[in-house]
């Protein structure tokens, strides 16, 4: 568990370094590029072990029914996050549509996940995201973009849709099916 955690805090302290302390991080120049990239990468990397290696500690068992909301929650998700790469029209519907993508994926995994290490990871992941769009928006005044092709909704449909079965596929290789087994 304290490999999470530790993984946790740098993932936070390295993506909130900009924010918190500006300063300091403008006057690194690209070499406080290089650290806030190594930080992020190894605190992903220590998440990702210590969420492995936690001891399972259940808090809560959540009923299997809503596995189907999660995974509708993982589509949105997947969306959220492909509008941010979009030339279609669903690019100007978000604000922050990366983090809206983490905010909706990690609700949907707090609702089928009921053990503490996920908890802490999902909900501390919550918790970022939703720190960082309210300092985003205090800190710039946003245009919404202008409207994308028409023809490249399909295209955004399509991707989205390859994404989410490559991401269900995956799951199901690391043996968490993410659509049960009735």
């Amino acid at each position: 568990m304290i490999l999470l955690l530790v993984g946790i805090l740098l993932w936070s302290l390295s993506h909130g370094f900009k924010r918190i302390a500006p300063a300091h991080r403008k006057a690194l120049g690209n070499r406080g590029k290089i650290l806030t990239t190594a930080g992020i990468l190894l605190g992903l990397i220590l998440m990702i072990i210590g969420y492995q290696q936690a001891e399972l500690i259940l808090i809560w068992s959540p009923p299997k029914f809503l596995r189907h909301l999660n995974n509708f929650l993982m589509l949105l998700s997947v969306a959220s996050f492909a509008a941010a790469h979009s030339k279609s029209r669903f690019r100007r519907l978000l604000r922050h549509p990366m983090l809206t993508s983490v905010k909706i994926w990690a609700i949907a995994h707090l609702l089928v996940n009921g053990d503490l290490a996920s908890i802490l990871l999902f909900g501390s992941m919550l918790l970022w995201a939703v720190w960082t769009v309210v300092q985003l928006n205090r800190a710039e005044n946003w245009q919404r973009p202008e409207p994308g092709n028409p023809k490249r909704d399909w295209l955004f449909v399509v991707i989205t849709l390859a994404v989410f079965t490559v991401i269900s596929g995956i799951h199901v290789w690391l043996g968490v099916s993410p659509f049960g087994s009735y």
